[in-house]
């Protein structure tokens, strides 16, 4: 009962003019990112980062919030309409969703998409309300070698779970943290990594890492493969589904919300894996086995309501324990780190009402967005038709602002381009963001909670062991990055893989391009 108290008082705080506001500002901005490929949440999130420091936090939050959810809304219109996903969550929707509308099904497609993601965000928030307080009362009784391990563990998945190969999320996380710790060392005063240059004694900015590596990075990459030529858009009449769209869609929902959420909650989390798990998982039980591959509503209902509900299960570890699983939740999390608040077990405590105003707005967030989806879908698609000289030229722009305006200096610019060039070499090799994102701004943290377990121990390797939750994260390392070298040996596995490919008959793996970290299609440039 004290959750559901706390959430009346959220809803009391989000509904004043202003916030509703913000709450409608960023699920429209959203929606209309999330269609147009290669602007993802992320994207957005990290070129408006400068603006929102003028804003209440309430309020800043409110609006990363409803992009966070309009993002994962308008991703799935250019996968159906396009088989162009913005996002690599979205990969598995194009996969039945583009198929329904070459068809002539588009209607129905964004229809069961909207409502899915409606549902899966609406159980996913009410998740959030009864498991984090939770979360939080055990993540209060951990010391610094459980919180060292647990980040650990993050950077493991990161890197294991993302990208063509743990190799490449491996470097991409090592670049992130080498990043991370330009500076002045805060125990010793010693400069690290700045090259003799002042402008960097105060590290890099996380807007100017995100807006470089997201903005410029994807511009460039964009201008690269860039065609003038728009996008062929398929027409699209106002969504609606038939009785036996509702029969078949209803079951696909509530079991991509069950997969979705725990995957979005888990330190180690994303949505890439739960949305596969849930198009496996209808493929195996439709009653209309031979429409998959040709549109089956279910490929596109179940990983849907998976991809949103993983979204809602981020914002779990990113309150309760400050650990970003996603790009758009990492740049939350510099954000809140911007207004000077520390995410973490304390934050619930500290700022109460920050947070359940927070938790509310999603609730109003999500019902916005299934308000504006179902009648403007055809509006939204008419933005895939906006040209990408024009769409990156004003992107460029709006990137080059953010960097000027965290610190006034053009040597943000200089370093603003160098980042944007490192991204467009990391989506060019197939080397995934993430993991570098989140390696900027945890390094820091984890090196703080590493010290301090060695300093409780005098330098003791043995601090940074601790309680049985570090032994489970290790174990866990530990699993994740032995399970390639296991599953070699487990029964079934062996001469899989053979020459010529003729390991299995699924045909290709629809989660190739969003593992190799490529958001952008560029036949359709």
């Amino acid at each position: 009962m004290d959750n559901l108290n706390s959430l009346m008082g959220g809803f009391g705080d989000v509904l004043t003019p202003l916030n509703l506001l913000m709450a409608l500002l960023g699920v429209t901005v959203g929606t209309a990112v999330g269609v147009l490929p290669g602007i993802g949440p992320a994207m957005t999130v990290a070129l408006l980062l400068p603006i929102t420091y003028g804003l209440e936090p309430t309020q800043g939050l409110i609006l990363f919030a409803g992009i966070f959810y309009g993002g994962m809304y308008g991703g799935s219109t250019t996968s159906i309409l396009l088989n162009t996903p913005g996002e690599s969550s979205s990969v598995v929707t194009a996969i039945e969703g583009n198929k329904m509308a070459k068809s002539g099904r588009a209607a129905q497609a964004l229809a069961t998409s909207a409502i899915g993601s409606f549902v899966a965000g609406t159980i996913g928030t009410l998740g959030i309300v009864f498991l984090m307080p939770q979360v939080v009362k055990f993540a209060i009784s951990l010391g610094a070698p459980e919180y060292f391990a647990i980040i650990l563990l993050t950077f493991t998945g990161v890197t294991a779970v993302l990208g063509a190969s743990r190799i490449r999320g491996l470097a991409a996380l090592v670049l992130g943290l080498t990043i991370g710790v330009i500076g002045i060392d805060f125990v010793t005063g010693q400069q690290r990594l700045t090259a003799g240059i002042p402008q960097l004694a105060d590290g890099v900015d996380i807007v100017v890492v995100a807006v470089g590596i997201f903005a410029v990075g994807e511009a460039l990459w964009v201008a690269a493969h860039l065609r003038r030529k728009a996008g062929e858009v398929i027409p699209v009449g106002r969504p609606w589904m038939g009785k036996s769209d509702w029969k078949r869609s209803w079951k696909p929902w509530l079991r991509g919300t069950a997969l979705g959420f725990p995957f979005g909650a888990l330190p180690a989390g994303g949505a890439e894996i739960p949305t596969l798990l849930s198009y496996t998982a209808e493929k195996k039980l439709t009653k209309h086995p031979e429409e998959f591959g040709h549109g089956a509503i279910e490929g596109v209902a179940g990983p849907e309501a998976a991809n949103n509900a993983s979204a809602a299960g981020t914002l779990v570890p990113l309150l309760a324990l400050g650990l970003p699983t996603n790009a758009t939740a990492a740049i939350m999390l510099a954000a809140l780190q911007g207004w000077g608040f520390e995410p973490g077990p304390l934050l619930l405590t500290k700022e109460p009402a920050l947070v359940w105003a927070l938790i509310a707005s999603l609730f109003i967030g999500n019902t916005m967005l299934l308000l504006l989806n179902l009648p403007l879908a055809p509006a939204w698609a008419k933005l895939l038709q906006i040209p990408r000289p024009y769409l990156y030229a004003g992107i460029l722009f709006f990137a080059s602002m953010g960097a000027y305006a965290v610190n006034s200096q053009p040597f943000d610019l200089w370093l603003l381009l160098g980042l944007g060039l490192l991204g467009f070499a990391m989506r060019r090799f197939g080397f995934p963001v993430l993991p570098l994102i989140v390696g900027v701004i945890l390094g820091p943290l984890v090196e703080k909670q590493g010290r301090r377990s060695l300093q409780l121990t005098g330098g003791d390797l043995d601090g940074l062991i601790g309680g049985p939750v570090a032994w489970f994260c290790y174990a866990c390392i530990v699993l994740a990055i032995a399970w390639p070298l296991l599953s070699r040996f487990l029964p079934g596995r062996r001469g899989k893989g053979g020459p010529g490919g003729k390991a299995g008959d699924d045909g290709p793996d629809p989660m190739a391009n969003a593992r190799a970290g490529h958001s952008y299609n560029s036949s359709e440039a």
